[in-house]
């Protein structure tokens, strides 16, 4: 067995655990906070939860929340802007993977200094960063709890994935009540991006049995409780186990890393703003289709781990079953079935493929894909 390092911050996870919020922050030091969110988890209240949090503790805090779906270049240089300017020495980042990526981002820039672009890859951070608490509100990127920081770069048109150990936050508090303010369509796109963390990582060509421990659970939690989480926003049992699984799925590709579904989601997102769930949720059957030939054995288990009965069946097709089962599911939560519903056109094809051909995902993806091959999986997807 290879010996493989497993990275992964604080973690406090359960109903009202928002609440250790100050007192997490004390404990890492902290004398004044930068509150990093965006416009909809501010309307939704949780901003001012994690506010009245931090009066309670005394702790003084500035709010940032001028982040978008996609967060740009120039939204992190506004937060550096706001962070030094106001004194801050922490970060609390709250929300989504925009926010939270937006936090580390900016983090980076507080200790690193330079422009966001220049860490763009692996392992360029060279000084400590401040500390880090992020909480999620959507069960989805796995941010909080990973070493990935994602950022467009607004000239190029592009997403910059920076991939770093010095992005494990410190403290990753999950509250899965945090969760009973998504809409139906948010909660189906986030899950499908829950979904795909722990497939592509499973298959990934750096999994580890650590790595396959979060990621099989996963799979198995979103196979169960992504329809009815999707059907209720009450619904207590589901959302708790959605929450999970997006921490376990992020804690997997974390350190797994990802495939060619994120890398050719990043290059689409990056180019034509579009959201990454449903980028994900429409790319990952066929990447799956294609990257079969290179784990037949990981496909098949795939299939049973999402409650399947593969009683009998050859690998061929318990693997097809995998890839039915997938798309089955992005159906019943009524994700977009092909590119082309959500704008992707026949001209975008060429840059996107020579875009995701450079990301890093693509990197530990199980089969090699040239640039003409992501092009037919992008065909195929259309």
């Amino acid at each position: 067995m290879n010996i493989s390092k497993f990275v992964m911050p604080e973690i406090i996870f359960g109903k009202d655990s928002l609440q250790q919020t100050g007192e997490c922050c004390l404990r890492l030091g902290a004398k004044k906070v930068l509150i990093v969110s965006d416009p909809g988890v501010m309307e939704a209240g949780w901003v001012d939860k994690v506010t009245a949090i931090c009066d309670a503790s005394r702790l003084p805090y500035e709010i940032f929340c001028e982040i978008t779906a996609n967060p740009k270049d120039y939204e992190i240089t506004r937060g550096v802007e706001m962070y030094q300017t106001s004194e801050c020495d922490a970060i609390i980042g709250i929300g989504g993977g925009s926010a939270i990526d937006a936090a580390k981002a900016i983090a980076i820039l507080a200790t690193n200094g330079g422009t966001i672009h220049d860490y763009e890859g692996v392992d360029k951070i060279e000084v400590p960063l401040p500390p880090l608490l992020m909480i999620p509100t959507t069960a989805g990127s796995g941010s909080e709890v990973s070493q990935f920081s994602v950022i467009v770069d607004s000239k190029r048109q592009v997403k910059m994935t920076i991939v770093s150990k010095s992005l494990v936050p410190d403290i990753a508090i999950t509250d899965p009540y945090t969760l009973v303010t998504k809409d139906q369509e948010l909660t189906a796109e986030t899950g499908m991006d829950v979904l795909t963390h722990a497939i592509e990582a499973f298959v990934s060509t750096a999994a580890t049995p650590l790595t396959d421990v979060q990621a099989k659970n996963a799979m198995m939690l979103v196979a169960k409780y992504l329809r009815p989480s999707t059907a209720s926003r009450t619904n207590e049992e589901a959302k708790t186990a959605m929450a999970m699984a997006s921490l376990q799925a992020g804690l997997a590709f974390s350190n797994a890393i990802l495939g060619a579904v994120h890398a050719m989601s990043h290059a689409v997102g990056g180019y034509l703003d579009m959201p990454h769930g449903k980028l994900n949720a429409i790319l990952l059957p066929y990447v799956m289709e294609y990257n079969f030939l290179a784990a037949p054995d990981r496909f098949m288990q795939i299939a049973e781990l999402m409650g399947q009965n593969i009683t009998g069946m050859t690998s061929a097709e318990a693997g097809k079953l995998a890839v039915h089962h997938v798309k089955q599911l992005a159906m019943d939560i009524g994700s977009p079935q092909r590119l082309s519903d959500i704008g992707l056109k026949e001209e975008h094809i060429k840059r996107m493929s020579e875009a995701a051909s450079q990301d890093v995902c693509i990197i530990t993806n199980p089969r090699d894909a040239t640039v003409k091959d992501l092009e037919a999986i992008f065909h195929r997807a259309l």
